[in-house]
């Protein structure tokens, strides 16, 4: 699916004002790149991010994914008639990380009609995985 056409051509720094006041923004969740099929942020792993062994939490993980899946449907619908909402999320974490920053990139693997279902890779600075996500949306009408 990498010729998706986003139906909302919002620019990143549209997404991070969105962040404002928001969970996102208490992590440090920051869009940093809009591609023709996928969609980037980054998230410090740092004391806002930790568990008590002072790795990345996987809470934090999940928020990440949740996160740039949910705004890169919200990208893919007519916000004029429709909205989008989490429905299920799933996530495998592969490997430790102590501090440093994670990017996620959100793919789609199916855009239909009623849902969206992202394929969510969490990397750090090596590109190494550090989480493997798998996102469900519903799509449903405006009221």
């Amino acid at each position: 699916m990498s010729n998706i056409i986003w139906k909302n051509h919002a620019t990143l720094q549209q997404l991070n004002e969105l962040s404002k006041d928001t969970m996102a923004a208490t992590l440090g969740i920051e869009f940093v790149e809009i591609g023709i099929g996928h969609l980037k942020a980054t998230m410090p792993v740092n004391i806002r991010t930790h568990q008590p062994y002072g790795l990345l939490h996987g809470g934090a993980s999940a928020a990440l994914a949740e996160t740039i899946g949910s705004v890169a449907s919200w990208m893919s619908i007519d916000t004029e008639k429709q909205i989008c909402v989490g429905i299920e999320i799933n996530c495998n974490h592969l490997r430790g990380k102590k501090e440093g920053i994670v990017t996620a990139t959100a793919e789609p693997l199916h855009l239909g009609a009623t849902t969206h279902v992202w394929d969510i890779r969490i990397r750090d600075e090596k590109e190494k995985l550090v989480c493997v996500s798998r996102l469900t949306i519903a799509v449903l009408k405006k009221q």
